[in-house]
């Protein structure tokens, strides 16, 4: 590791949910990176597991903008506002169904926001692609791959057997055998899925040629992303939920509508996340949104150190000691900063993100530049310099995470204290201990420092106090 500036750039490899391997990424093209990820669907808070795939694609966006230069990367993530659950949530509420969009719209993007993630280029709603989803429903009834029945439209599996089920590695005849629901008597093939529906007059609908009604679940993305990224595109992400059937039938839908492009080249799926162990449910009591744990003071960066702890293809289980561990971590990291001017992104940090963003990788690499700044400052007998090339590097590199950013600084802000003379008054009593042998005062000072939550740390060179989340520093003035 050095501290000397680099311009290395390493070569981006992603595991393709595709092939089922790790690839090098080569774009399209590089003077416009696409990638498309699948959205929330607009009728209540985040929950925490809601939230794991925009930290993810965060850093991937962060990545390719680092990489390609900002203008040329072009990143559309949509939302779903027309959803058999958003009617229910407005018939139970009666409230309009715009407005409860319009408000969990808003709701998503501010607490997305509190995570640190970037706003994508292109944000569509689905109700704004209807004229368009219509039109490509239109287009597969022409080219022999859906037909309509009963005021539905339906996709035929049957029409593109040969690509149907690669991208989750399912045949149909195995998806037809493992069928446990009823089918619709207007399926031609059990396997076939609603392009379009019919719709109440209590209901959202639009025109169309098979009537008053509103579209299926799959053909929105389909639609958005042909109109805003082309018929190809590099990348296609969501969580592995989504591998099927949502993206398998928008690969169908795509293919068969443009058979001229390749839709995604590269598909990538976060795993899923716990809770304590267990999965996330109502029923066991450990059901979080973003806003609850904001709300308890868990602040947003927080929450994503957390995440980025744990890499995106692994199942992440969220606790209380780790959303401790990491606060205290980023309250030593910004207090270590403050007042440094960023520097560039260090190699191995970049390196690590890199390979199939492995972001436990690249916060081990952190850690390492934090040892190394410390083991700096102790060889030299005085505090760190603010504008050294590590510290700087340093910076630069976590704020290529999305952590130590000036937007998400203010909870540590708010508590930032002078610990120096405190460190300095108990590194001068275990002195004075080592020589008397006579260690009460020591073991006083940090029962008290531990009582004010802090976490003292103690080497032969020096000592650290480091504030915890329960950190009062009113109780520093009773010591």
């Amino acid at each position: 590791m050095t501290t000397t500036d680099t311009v290395t750039q390493p070569v981006i490899k992603l595991h393709n949910t595709k092939t089922r391997k790790k690839e090098v990424f080569t774009p399209i093209d590089p003077e416009n990176v696409r990638m498309y990820v699948c959205g929330p669907t607009v009728y209540d808070r985040a929950h925490l597991g809601n939230a794991r795939p925009v930290v993810v694609f965060d850093v991937l966006y962060r990545l390719l903008r680092h990489m390609y230069g900002a203008d040329h990367v072009t990143y559309a993530r949509n939302f779903t506002d027309v959803d058999d659950k958003i009617n229910a949530r407005a018939a139970e509420s009666g409230r309009a169904i715009g407005e409860i969009t319009a408000e969990t719209t808003q709701w998503f993007l501010d607490d997305m926001g509190a995570l640190g993630a970037l706003e994508p280029n292109h944000m569509p709603r689905a109700t704004e692609y209807i004229p368009q989803m219509i039109a490509m429903i239109e287009d597969l009834i022409a080219k022999g791959h859906a037909y309509a029945a009963e005021g539905h439209v339906l996709f035929a599996v049957d029409s593109w057997r040969e690509g149907y089920g690669k991208l989750s590695g399912r045949s149909v005849d195995d998806m037809i055998a493992g069928a446990r629901v009823e089918v619709a008597p207007y399926k031609k093939n059990p396997m076939d899925f609603v392009l379009w529906k019919p719709s109440t007059d209590d209901l959202p609908g639009w025109d169309s040629p098979w009537g008053r009604g509103r579209p299926g679940w799959h053909i929105e993305c389909s639609a958005m992303s042909f109109e805003l990224l082309g018929d190809t595109f590099d990348i296609h992400g969501g969580g592995n939920d989504l591998m099927f059937p949502h993206h398998e039938n928008e690969i169908a839908q795509s293919c068969c509508a443009h058979p001229e492009g390749e839709f995604a080249h590269y598909w990538l799926h976060n795993e899923m996340l716990q809770v304590e162990g267990k999965k996330m449910s109502k029923s066991l009591g450990n059901f979080f949104t973003v806003h609850d744990l904001l709300e308890q003071g868990i602040p947003g960066e927080v929450i994503r150190f957390v995440f980025l702890s744990t890499h995106y293809r692994k199942p992440m289980d969220w606790t209380d000691k780790k959303a401790k561990e990491a606060e205290a971590t980023l309250r030593k990291w910004r207090r270590m900063t403050k007042g440094v001017p960023a520097g560039i992104v260090h190699d191995a940090v970049k390196a690590a993100v890199s390979d199939d963003l492995n972001t436990p990788e690249a916060i081990t690499e952190l850690r390492r530049m934090e040892r190394m700044i410390s083991r700096q400052a102790t060889a030299e007998n005085q505090p760190v310099d603010l504008h050294s090339g590590l510290l700087s590097n340093f910076l630069a590199s976590a704020n290529f995470l999305g952590l130590l950013t000036e937007e998400l600084g203010g909870w540590a802000d708010a508590v930032a204290v002078d610990l120096s003379a405190h460190e300095t008054r108990l590194f001068e009593a275990r002195q004075t201990a080592m020589e008397s042998k006579d260690f009460s005062e020591v073991d006083r000072l940090k029962t008290a420092y531990t009582g004010a939550g802090l976490e003292v740390r103690m080497s032969k060179t020096g000592v650290e106090l480091v504030p915890g989340p329960g950190f009062d520093p009113a109780k520093l003035d009773e010591i």
